[in-house]
């Protein structure tokens, strides 16, 4: 494989040069790979625990009484999780043989200029959730400030500012700095969750036991809608698998790839789901924090839940939120990494993160969330029957990036597969994602086979 590898990045390289493409979008040499596999797992429980799945845990509770059990919770999250390994381990595959990004690898489906607009598809709902976490933690960075001077300083905006900037920073140093920043948050905040977990256990087990362990719950569609759930926090996230894969060293088999995802995800995204249901199931309240400050009785729980919130936005961001849309900027504008990391963190602002944490907000973010999902399912279905049905997992790396060459233009049938998919996905929000996979695949194949069979995109060379 490193033979073949090597041949596709000097290939890959020699034509980058021709068309002025940023090298941050070369595929990556092996010798320019530094994240392990340990540092990779750390990286996921880094993403995995935050507050926004500890309230998906919570939800799960209402008024202090669960609506699935126990069982039913973890089986409905092992489904899940295991769902999400073997996607993430399906479609990072051509990013970790080849070391080309998730923007490079639509090409291979939509083509130059079929790409932008997939791509932008992961690339904006990113941006909100950057600037929208970022606000989240600039307010829970402020709370620390007030403490720490008391209450002499108190202005969200400037600690929104400050924890922007932070993060920028940050992110210009690539992955280098995402892999030793996810660790060092990782083991902190777990560390702090298992203390709570431990008083949990220590002064509230009998009420976790009679309202969460013991309810009868159900295995119906709540059972089945909450699969989705958990699979749809990390819809956009496997989508783009290829942005983190070609980071990661070689000589790891694709076995051993599904484990590097399955284990870190269970232990963070498994304990903190069950910190929520929890936290909720005691309190009877679903907002993390609050119920934090019931259970954990102690002066500086305000200050530790904060600093919980601040390390967790970060370490969402730094995963999530502004890789994926840097490289869309870089792609669109022929900017430099940096730069295009830069202006994500402004384009962050543009989202008004102040708006949409008010709870007047939240029907149209949810309208929001349900508009984007419904095209993340269908993507990567055509992504992945492409690579593994059409092409047999053999690609010219150089052809994708020649805006002349075989991949020049936009496959109508990829574009019009994902739209029906989408369309299918509206028709039973509660199933969105799987239905979208299903009729977006079979719509491409179709389509492909029959309808356009004739297109000059990629002709002659679709069923090698």
């Amino acid at each position: 494989m490193s033979t073949n590898l090597e041949s596709s990045v000097t290939q890959g390289a020699q034509t980058l040069q021709s068309t002025g493409v940023d090298e941050s979008l070369n595929p990556k040499a092996e010798n320019e790979r530094t994240v392990g596999p340990v540092s990779y797992m750390f990286m996921w429980i880094g993403d995995g625990v935050n507050l926004g799945n500890m309230t998906l845990g919570a939800s799960l509770v209402v008024a202090g009484v669960a609506t699935l059990n126990i069982i039913q919770t973890f089986a409905a999250a092992i489904i899940a999780i295991g769902i999400i390994s073997i996607i993430f381990a399906l479609n990072d595959r051509v990013g970790y043989r080849t070391g080309i990004p998730y923007v490079v690898q639509l090409r291979m489906s939509f083509g130059h200029k079929g790409s932008v607009i997939s791509s932008l598809l992961r690339g904006i709902p990113a941006i909100v959730w950057y600037g929208f976490q970022s606000w989240v933690g600039g307010t829970a960075l402020n709370e620390m400030a007030k403490i720490a001077t008391g209450g002499s300083f108190d202005s969200v905006p400037i600690c929104f500012v400050v924890l922007q900037l932070v993060q920028i920073v940050l992110s210009m140093y690539g992955f280098h700095a995402i892999k030793w920043v996810e660790s060092l948050i990782s083991i902190v905040i777990m560390l702090a969750l298992v203390y709570v977990f431990y008083l949990l256990l220590a002064d509230h087990s009998a009420v976790i036991t009679q309202k969460w362990v013991n309810t009868s719950g159900t295995w119906g569609l709540p059972f089945w809608a909450l699969i989705m759930v958990f699979m749809g926090n990390y819809a956009a996230i496997f989508l783009s698998a290829a942005d983190y894969s070609r980071e990661l060293k070689t000589g790891i088999s694709d076995k051993k790839r599904g484990l590097l995802y399955f284990s870190p995800i269970l232990i963070a995204y498994g304990f903190v789901i069950a910190i929520g249901a929890m936290l909720a199931t005691v309190t009877g309240n679903s907002n993390p924090v609050k119920a934090f400050a019931i259970v954990v009785d102690n002066s500086y729980i305000t200050f530790f839940v904060s600093a919980f919130i601040v390390m967790g936005a970060i370490a969402v961001n730094m995963v999530a939120n502004i890789v994926p849309p840097a490289y869309v900027i870089t792609l669109l504008t022929k900017a430099k990494f940096k730069l295009a990391v830069t202006i994500t963190g402004l384009l962050a602002l543009c989202s008004f993160p102040w708006v949409l944490v008010q709870d007047s907000s939240s029907k149209g973010l949810g309208i929001f969330i349900l508009i984007y999902s419904a095209f993340l399912g269908p993507i990567v279905s055509i992504l992945l029957i492409e690579y593994y049905i059409f092409r047999k997992q053999k690609v010219n790396i150089p052809d994708l990036y020649k805006e002349e060459g075989p991949f020049a233009g936009y496959n109508p049938a990829a574009v019009l597969a994902m739209l029906i998919g989408a369309g299918a996905a509206f028709l039973k929000v509660e199933l969105a994602w799987i239905i979208g996979v299903v009729v977006a695949g079979i719509a491409y194949i179709l389509l492909t086979k029959y309808a356009f069979k004739d297109s000059k995109f990629k002709k002659g060379t679709i069923f090698e």
